[in-house]
């Protein structure tokens, strides 16, 4: 691994970094490497409690695990840097159900995904590295390319996912539905998983959109998600986190008016530097949409709407971007302008979403569901990143070692934006292949840097 990694360091100034990368080829591929696992026979260590109180850094380990044989179509990948997403932390505390009932059943569906069903799970659904081998099969990419990993994970064997891949039945979230995933030294993907890394990004930077930037692209501006289009207003939950700091960009980027609602004066700063003009702290405004555990209170959804209405000038939004899910989902539908949509992903707060259906049904209102992103949808908001129109949110990063803490930060909401885990790469900064492009983003690529 030590050989790889110095193979990698090689390019760092080099003049033509893609020869020294070439070098790769011809390593040897290390027969065990360190991953970022849960294990099979800790599944019921937080038996009985809330699931606020569960804590992933008892339940995510560091340890070394065998390197498994590529098979067709695939590709290994060494992992400079990743970073944590929502589905981690939901597998470290193992809800909705321990993710082991996954690997499990796609470990039935052929004698290669048996290799996915062990008693151990490595996480991680991000990923920006070098190519080491590909399998049998694999012509677009060679070793020593600079890669990200989106995390759709299909099969395309059936006529389903032909015309939009996420319909695949055997569609799946890489590192969370399969094992193997980014969060250690090494991961193994389908060769369709992986796209030109952004050259004016280091490495922590380029893993740091993939899941995220994807969902918020395919739910807010494809055709199978919102369809946003200039003009309209978007109303933004979560506005400078992991998913809603790309879904304030798109939305400034795409001309439309984001409304965007965060939790404390820091998370409006932040909106603010990308160019959000409309910021609603729900935590000084003292918005509280439920009575209690049972019980909703409506008139708290018609004071949030006039809140709204008073930003932009009388308007309800054309789209909600729903992604807390139980806590805020009436409200979503209430505020939604007559004819607009709701569309919705993750539901981080619960899964079971509770709403007025009259605010639904006579005002001619849609509510969308979306996950993730097919392949060209991941590749388009990629491109963005790639010309400098959309930048990270990377927060801080962690070394591989204390990605426990990574996970904890983000379960409690303790973080701005997206964070960061160094897999092999040493230290931040490292990766940049083209300076010029960066220095003209260096501001917004900084700005979530520190919060």
């Amino acid at each position: 691994m030590q050989d790889i990694l110095e193979a990698i360091m090689a390019a760092e100034g080099s003049d033509q970094p893609g020869r020294e990368l070439a070098a790769i080829a011809g390593l040897p591929v290390p027969e065990s490497y360190h991953g970022v696992v849960v294990r099979a026979d800790e599944t019921r260590i937080f038996d009985g409690m809330a699931a606020r109180d569960k804590d992933p850094r008892k339940a995510l380990h560091v340890q070394e695990v065998p390197t498994p044989e590529l098979g067709p179509g695939e590709a290994l990948v060494a992992v400079m840097a990743s970073a944590i997403n929502y589905n981690t932390v939901w597998t470290s505390i193992f809800e909705p159900l321990p993710t082991f009932k996954f690997l499990q059943r796609y470990g039935r569906l052929s004698e290669l995904t048996r290799r996915h069903d062990l008693p151990y799970h490595v996480v991680g659904s991000d990923a920006a590295g070098v190519v080491l081998r590909t399998g049998p099969g694999v012509t677009r990419w060679q070793p020593g390319d600079e890669v990200v990993a989106h995390c759709l994970s299909v099969e395309l064997e059936d006529s389903a996912g032909h015309d939009d891949t996420m319909l695949d039945p055997q569609q799946r979230i890489w590192g969370f539905e399969t094992n193997f995933g980014g969060l250690a030294e090494l991961a193994v993907v389908k060769a369709n998983q992986l796209m030109p890394k952004p050259r004016h990004l280091s490495w922590e930077e380029a893993a740091s959109p993939g899941l995220v930037n994807s969902t918020a692209y395919r739910q807010l501006v494809s055709q199978h998600g919102a369809g946003m289009k200039q003009g309209d207003v978007v109303l933004i939950w979560g506005a400078s986190g992991g998913l809603g700091g790309y879904a304030t960009q798109l939305a400034l980027n795409g001309g439309a008016i984001p409304v965007c609602v965060v939790s404390s004066p820091e998370k409006a700063e932040l909106c603010r530097k990308m160019g959000a003009e409309l910021v609603i702290d729900r935590t000084a405004e003292g918005f509280r949409f439920w009575r209690d555990e049972q019980t909703q209170d409506a008139d708290e959804w018609r004071r949030f709407g006039e809140r709204i209405r008073a930003l932009t000038g009388g308007e309800d939004p054309d789209i909600v971007f729903e992604h807390p899910g139980r806590e805020t989902f009436g409200a979503s539908v209430f505020v939604a302008k007559r004819g607009g949509t709701v569309v919705t992903c993750a539901s981080t707060s619960g899964y079971q979403h509770q709403y007025d259906n009259r605010y639904l049904w006579m005002h001619l209102k849609r509510i969308i569901g979306s996950h993730f992103a097919n392949y060209h949808e991941a590749w388009q908001a990629n491109r963005l990143v790639a010309l400098g129109r959309v930048h990270p949110t990377v927060s801080r990063t962690y070394p591989l070692e204390r990605t426990g803490q990574a996970a904890y930060e983000v379960h409690r909401n303790a973080h701005q934006g997206k964070v960061g885990v160094r897999c092999l790469a040493p230290r931040d900064g490292l990766g940049v292949r083209d300076p010029e492009l960066r220095a003209r983003h260096e501001h917004a690529i900084n700005r979530f840097r520190g919060h």
